[in-house]
């Protein structure tokens, strides 16, 4: 059945009518399948030009960058919830929920990160997409169960403890956001197309991560760079 040529036009213009940030949250939660829900988000600029989180706590250590009403439980990929969250919260970040049957993560320090992916890349290491703030890059793997990560760990004799693992029932904001520490941007975007990003298995990420770790002169607990 041929598509009506007014119903295509119809379709194109309110695709070019929505906002660039909704157009990217939805493409991570209706076309990937990534189930999202807005971060808590800073509250408005003091005097002298800082940012806190618009949550209740006055001491948060994440500002912006945590789920908090509603909650990680409410992350979806319904079309519908996730134009009526960002319509309403246009500048809310965006909070992957990991875990599952969709893209979980591994975690490690800006600096160590920025370092990090030219020795992955010369040890021949695929990557996925990676996301950069200015204070932690994740990198973005297939999905893993918890068993299975403590089973990797467990085969090495040390793993750097700055290593951060986001699996089940956890999360990992992704672009285009803001939070207290500045802008979230990809370091390597995800490839363009409707499909969902190819997305490594966590093992050869995690076996490249402790090798380039393991000149570490205090025995494993920080990258070595």
């Amino acid at each position: 059945m041929r598509e009506i040529p007014g119903r295509r036009r119809g379709r194109r213009l309110r695709r070019e009518q929505t906002p660039a940030r909704l157009r990217a949250v939805l493409t991570c939660a209706t076309a990937w399948q990534w189930p999202v829900v807005p971060g808590a988000g800073l509250a408005a600029p003091t005097r002298h030009g800082g940012r806190s989180c618009a949550c209740p706590d006055p001491e948060c250590a994440v500002p912006g960058a945590h789920p908090f009403d509603p909650g990680l439980l409410a992350a979806t990929t319904d079309e519908r919830m996730v134009r009526w969250w960002w319509t309403n919260r246009p500048q809310a970040p965006v909070l992957l929920a990991t875990g599952g049957r969709v893209a979980c993560a591994v975690s490690l320090p800006a600096v160590s990160g920025a370092q990090a992916l030219p020795v992955l890349d010369a040890l021949g290491v695929r990557l996925g997409p990676v996301v950069a703030t200015p204070t932690r890059w994740s990198l973005l793997v297939a999905p893993y169960g918890l068993e299975r990560l403590g089973e990797l760990l467990h085969a090495k004799d040390r793993v750097p403890s700055s290593l951060r693992f986001h699996g089940d029932g956890g999360y990992v904001v992704v672009p285009p956001s803001e939070v207290g520490t500045g802008q979230v941007r990809w370091e390597r975007p995800p490839a363009q197309g409707p499909d969902a990003p190819w997305l490594p298995d966590i093992e050869p990420v995690l076996d490249a991560l402790v090798e380039a770790s393991s000149g570490a002169p205090d025995g494993g607990s920080r990258l070595a760079y």
